[in-house]
């Protein structure tokens, strides 16, 4: 999705904070691409003159506006967020912070780093010396922009891990095929097929022992951690169709409303797919 691109007039919710997803994934995606970094695989250059530092400033803003109904809707939110954060951004692009995050971050106040905390509803607080690359690096980037750099198909952010679907890796004819499948979801409805689509990274790492029964499961870092998804060969047309046999298959053990609706999910997102060139 362009970033100037004209939107309908009334939008539900929900389709605003997509819009405005895309919106920020595409700024700074931008702004990664400056640090010689790669930023969302979807993202599209905008079409304008006004300068990267602007759309920066702007991108943040009207996203958070749209997340002060959802992700910042509790009243633990702190009521300055918008800008606080918003200031920790402008400093953060205005200084380079993208080559180094961790010096940057190291440099910052304490008042700074309460508010990156606070952006990303982080649990502790900040031990810069111990981030990873990524982690330190996703610190500085509103949560929607936030990057899969080591592809492993989990965002790390700060110390904490997290799966998404659509992420930074996902090729752009993919993510038109599920904006459009997803486009009239309730939120928990998507919610739960973006965790479908990323089983495939999760259950990979779960090893069995010789007799089936469970062993271990592999831990980010581990040498032998691996994500299927980033395959070249990875097809999510394969996905749809596995799902589709799968209800098929549990046709007489599924509830007839859940099987015709998760069906009728998955042969839409096959066709959107298609329609999109994907593979």
């Amino acid at each position: 999705m362009k970033i100037n691109e004209q939107q309908p007039a009334v939008m539900t919710l929900e389709q605003k904070r997509r819009v405005q997803d895309r919106n920020i994934q595409s700024v700074f995606s931008e702004v990664l691409m400056e640090s010689g970094r790669a930023g969302y695989a979807s993202a599209e250059s905008s079409d304008t003159a006004v300068p990267l530092a602007d759309l920066v400033e702007q991108s943040w803003h009207q996203w958070y506006q749209v997340e002060r109904l959802g992700r910042y809707a509790s009243p633990e939110a702190p009521q300055d967020l918008g800008q606080t954060f918003g200031n920790v951004l402008n400093k953060a692009y205005n200084e380079g912070a993208y080559v180094d995050p961790k010096a940057f971050l190291s440099g910052l106040s304490s008042e700074e780093l309460d508010s990156i905390q606070s952006a990303h509803w982080l649990a502790n607080s900040i031990e810069v010396n111990s981030l990873s690359e990524e982690g330190a690096l996703n610190l500085l980037l509103p949560p929607a922009a936030q990057v899969d750099v080591n592809r492993d198909g989990l965002t790390q952010s700060g110390a904490a891990y997290s799966i998404r679907f659509p992420n930074s890796t996902t090729p752009p004819e993919v993510v038109v095929a599920w904006d459009a499948a997803t486009a009239d979801l309730t939120f928990q409805e998507r919610m739960t097929y973006e965790l479908e689509m990323m089983l495939p990274a999760i259950l990979s790492n779960i090893v069995l022992a010789p007799d089936g029964s469970y062993s271990h499961t592999r831990s980010p870092g581990d040498p032998d951690f691996s994500n299927p998804m980033a395959a070249d060969d990875y097809s999510y047309v394969k996905v749809t169709q596995d799902w589709i046999g799968h209800l098929d298959y549990f046709k007489s053990q599924l509830d007839p409303v859940r099987y015709e609706r998760d069906r009728g999910f998955w042969s839409s997102f096959q066709e959107q797919l298609h329609n999109a060139g994907a593979k």
